[in-house]
């Protein structure tokens, strides 16, 4: 698929942008070189579905060439960490967001065994294969509105090297039966590798102060967030509203002055079928039981859900910090954090960063990230999608999105040719482009001609 040049509501999008920032910072927008290139950027992520300069090369006919396009991302001054914030706050302005409710996720992109140049690449549990592979791990803050799922903040995981090889050794020492004693100290942890629970309070802070404008109902969360400090940070910096996750099966709760799992206790109070709604649409039957509890870990009284939909063997138990809610109405709220897994779908399948992405360098890594993050919000504000969500109907699908915009591209470039004044010429041009500069051919080394394979016969001598 070909560019002639970026589609006008991609145009618009990165203009309203640098307007954004004209506005909040005057005379520190982008230039005009800034501005086509982010665009043309943009358009080339949509269409090729990466972040890879060649690719762009080659969708641009020639038109940028690879260390122009590199070059820029490296060595231009653009504010990147603004570019989102202030796009964010163009779609919140857009669609008139006053409110939502704030779901946190974290998602693994795998990379090569030999990995050297890349960061924050660590070995990640494969939950496909069940093995481990090498890889990256990116939290994800996404704002669930009425209207629109928009991603507003992310940050990469590391575990620290330290920490993850002293636990390696203290449980290969463990299991050959050596006294604690024995075995070397727990090393400190180092504030350079913050947790998983310390990275979502650091984006929940950010989204504070970046949005202070914008109410939070709720924060939602799955059980790695299940903590006691979680729980209370996160509703404090939103003076104390809902924070819901999930509890372990074998979490220990107290009841009647005794101890026992919540496990148990729900076994001996099962719940009823109860109708819930899911997402604000359809109605399933569920079994819901539910308890205020004093949850040992946490030293402190928690709203305690059982929740078991149909179909499941098990129940999953979840956990909320404001005990004034209704059991229906945790339930229901918690049914909105299956939206961010769906965002992160969407985001590996068509917006680039969940195929070709090998920029080197923590700001590498960084910058193509939020190039990515700046298609999904790009989409948003495509004409066709923003007629619909302003009328109340439900939005089209990124896929169909997509595949729309790589035909308006195509309609694009067959236009552009026949409009020209001398169509023949200037395909014959056209031709002669890609195969010398995009389309090139690369000598094979499966073939062996002109190479000296020795001496490979019997020799009689021997």
């Amino acid at each position: 698929m070909f560019i002639v040049k970026p589609l006008p509501f991609v145009t618009t999008f990165v203009e309203g942008i640098n307007e954004a920032i004209e506005a909040h910072t005057p005379g520190f927008g982008l230039s005009r070189i800034q501005r086509a290139w982010l665009s043309f950027c943009i358009m080339a992520v949509l269409v090729t579905n990466s972040v890879c300069w060649a690719k762009f090369e080659r969708a641009s006919i020639g038109s940028y060439s690879l260390a122009a396009l590199s070059w820029m991302f490296r060595h231009s001054k653009i504010d990147w960490e603004q570019l989102l914030h202030r796009s964010v706050k163009g779609i919140l302005q857009q669609y008139g967001i006053t409110q939502g409710y704030l779901v946190l996720d974290d998602t693994d992109k795998k990379r090569s065994k030999s990995t050297q140049q890349i960061p924050y690449v660590h070995k990640l549990k494969d939950k496909a294969s069940g093995g481990f592979i090498q890889g990256q791990c990116i939290v994800f803050l996404v704002l669930v509105t009425p209207k629109i799922t928009v991603p507003v903040g992310f940050s990469f995981y590391m575990p620290d090297p330290e920490l993850s090889a002293w636990y390696r050794e203290d449980k290969k020492l463990k299991q050959q039966g050596v006294s604690p004693k024995q075995r070397p100290p727990k090393p400190v942890k180092k504030d350079a590798y913050p947790t998983k629970q310390e990275i979502s309070l650091g984006l929940l802070a950010q989204f504070r102060s970046g949005y202070p404008t914008i109410k939070v109902k709720c924060v939602n969360a799955d059980s790695l967030y299940g903590t006691e400090e979680f729980l209370d940070e996160a509703s404090e910096l939103f003076d104390q509203t809902q924070v819901i996750s999930q509890l372990r099966s074998n979490q220990k709760v107290r009841f009647r002055n005794r101890e026992l799992s919540v496990e148990e206790y729900f076994s001996n109070h099962p719940g009823t079928p109860q109708k819930v709604s899911i997402r604000g649409g359809e109605e399933i039957t569920a079994i819901v039981g539910s308890a205020r509890l004093y949850v040992c870990a946490h030293h402190k009284k928690r709203f305690v859900i059982a929740l078991k939909y149909e179909g499941e063997e098990e129940y999953r138990y979840l956990v909320a910090k404001d005990l004034t809610w209704r059991t229906i109405d945790i339930v229901q709220a918690h049914t909105l954090r299956w939206l961010v897994e769906v965002f992160i779908e969407d985001w590996k399948s068509h917006e680039g960063w969940g195929t070709l992405t090998q920029q080197t360098g923590e700001e590498g890594s960084r910058r193509s990230l939020i190039l990515s993050l700046l298609v999904d919000h790009c989409l948003l504000l495509h004409p066709e999608q923003l007629t619909r969500i302003e009328n109340n109907l439900p939005a089209y699908t990124v896929g169909s999105l997509t595949d729309h915009i790589k035909v308006d591209c195509l309609f694009d470039f067959i236009w552009d040719l026949l409009s020209c004044d001398d169509p023949k010429e200037k395909l014959t041009l056209l031709t002669d482009t890609l195969k010398e500069q995009v389309f090139t051919l690369n000598p094979s080394k499966k073939h062996m001609i002109n190479r000296n394979l020795g001496h490979l016969e019997p020799t009689p001598a021997l």
